[in-house]
């Protein structure tokens, strides 16, 4: 698989809200840098995957609709609007918010990531 394609499959997958499919995608030694309209956090194997179980609980549907991807050897950029179902309300989806990312592969898994994102 190509890096682009890695990238692809992790935003198609439910490993936003199931953090064993997180795990599959992730490198051992995954850091992602994230600037959010909350302020810079760093996020890394473990505490992704606690974001992860932590968004299943607020939410039963995740869904990314990319609108640019764009991949140069092994970093893919990628910009897409990321949309949720609540618990409370499971039949209205709503805009979480608009990314954008940069991943780095490694050993075929998401290595390194810089992402921007502003909640809509």
């Amino acid at each position: 698989m190509t890096a682009k394609e890695i990238v692809q499959e992790f935003y198609k997958s439910d490993a936003l809200l199931d953090s064993a499919v997180l795990k599959e995608f992730l490198h051992p030694d995954v850091v992602v840098d994230w600037n959010s309209s909350k302020g810079f956090i760093q996020l890394n194997f473990d505490s992704l995957v606690n974001l992860s179980d932590e968004l299943a609980k607020a939410y039963v549907r995740s869904k990314i609709r990319i609108s640019h991807i764009i991949a140069e050897n092994d970093m893919i950029t990628v910009r897409y609007a990321h949309f949720v179902k609540t618990v409370e309300n499971p039949r209205e989806e709503m805009l979480l918010a608009n990314f954008i990312s940069i991943w780095q592969i490694k050993d075929n898994k998401l290595h390194r990531g810089y992402q921007m994102s502003q909640i809509s």
